[in-house]
């Protein structure tokens, strides 16, 4: 028998008993149930208040969808994934606060005011300080009270001058691309933050030791939550980041932060090289894994919040991934001094 929930304040509801899981009944499984299909997601509300297969299908093409981790389960990162995709452009004020607001109304404002050539940051979906001064220098270029809160008016006057911005490419992308082009070549003196949630310490402690031989300065994040360390990376002043998580199968996928309307270029790089240098195929130099590799653009919290181009791997089975560490941390040592020394992809690198 289960044990008994905990109630948990998340989004704008209580919600009983996360995760929310098969099996599980109630007004929660309700609210989710409407959630998804408010958001246009088919099937759930056939079980009617109940967490039946429809609910975790719907619910694990949800997180397919958000780029979030797929299991049919619906903890706070998809509970919080699924609340900020409610809402739209319009539904409600945005202005920066604390806690930073969160949701598909900011991402789309951050889209547009990108596409119009105001620097708001890489388009995430959080409200943060450079959002709100894009969006006041907005706001002043347009002739509108500059107070850094958009409100009707404000998106009136965005509708005018950009209507909708989706396939355009905005600044932060721009920004990006350019900061890594007059970056350092050299590992000497790059500040790498290396994360593990647990299971995997020795490998981290070894990768570090190898980026440190190269004159690397490391800081080595091992708490569970990736919200936590995406702070801590950023605290750190990372220049980049790079994550480490056990998968049960046989598994070498590299991901990095793509959200509609951004993509991180140096992330997307960064995962390339790391696949390679893990499952590298004959005639080149066999990688310690032989799992087949793959890179995903996805919206985990530590790729999201980081500052800073950001891969996590999910390697697996444990076993052999607990054994074979010491190559596997040389492996990404090694695509870590290859994307120093190239960060951009040729086709980014003109762009």
């Amino acid at each position: 028998m289960r044990a008994p929930h905990r109630r948990r304040e998340v989004g704008p509801i209580a919600v009983e008993g996360l995760p929310l899981r098969a099996g599980d009944r109630g007004e929660a499984i309700r609210d989710l149930q409407r959630r998804l299909a408010a958001v246009g997601i088919p099937g759930a509300i056939a079980d009617a208040g109940t967490y039946g297969p429809d609910t975790s299908e719907a619910v694990r093409r949800f997180q397919e969808e958000r780029g979030l981790h797929v299991d049919g389960i619906c903890g706070r990162e998809t509970w919080s994934s699924l609340v900020e995709a409610g809402y739209r452009l319009g539904d409600r004020l945005l202005y920066h606060r604390s806690p930073m607001l969160r949701g598909d109304d900011v991402t789309e404002l951050q889209r547009r005011l990108g596409a119009l050539g105001f620097d708001a940051g890489r388009v995430d979906g959080i409200f943060g300080p450079q959002g709100a001064s894009a969006l006041e220098e907005f706001q002043r270029n347009v002739g509108l009270t500059a107070d850094g809160v958009c409100g009707p008016a404000t998106i009136a006057a965005i509708g005018r001058l950009g209507g909708r911005t989706a396939d355009v490419t905005g600044v932060a992308g721009v920004r990006e691309r350019e900061a890594l082009r007059c970056a350092p070549r050299s590992l000497a003196g790059h500040r790498i933050a290396i994360g593990e949630s647990g299971g995997l310490a020795a490998l981290v402690a070894a990768l570090a030791r190898h980026l440190q031989e190269a004159g690397a300065v490391t800081a080595v994040l091992h708490h569970p939550d990736g919200s936590h360390q995406a702070a801590e990376a950023n605290d750190f002043g990372a220049q980049v980041y790079l994550g480490v998580r056990l998968a049960t199968a046989p598994a070498c996928v590299a991901c990095y932060f793509a959200a509609p309307g951004f993509e991180s270029s140096g992330g997307r790089r960064l995962a390339q090289l790391s696949v390679e240098a893990l499952t590298e195929p004959p005639p080149g130099p066999p990688g310690p894994l032989s799992a087949e590799g793959a890179v995903r653009g996805m919206r985990r919290p530590v790729l999201r919040e980081t500052r800073m181009p950001a891969v996590v791997c999910e390697l697996g089975p444990p076993e052999s991934i607990v054994s074979e560490g010491a190559e596997v941390a040389a492996a990404l040592a090694a695509a870590l001094a290859r994307w120093v020394a190239s960060p951009l992809d040729p086709d980014d690198r003109d762009r």
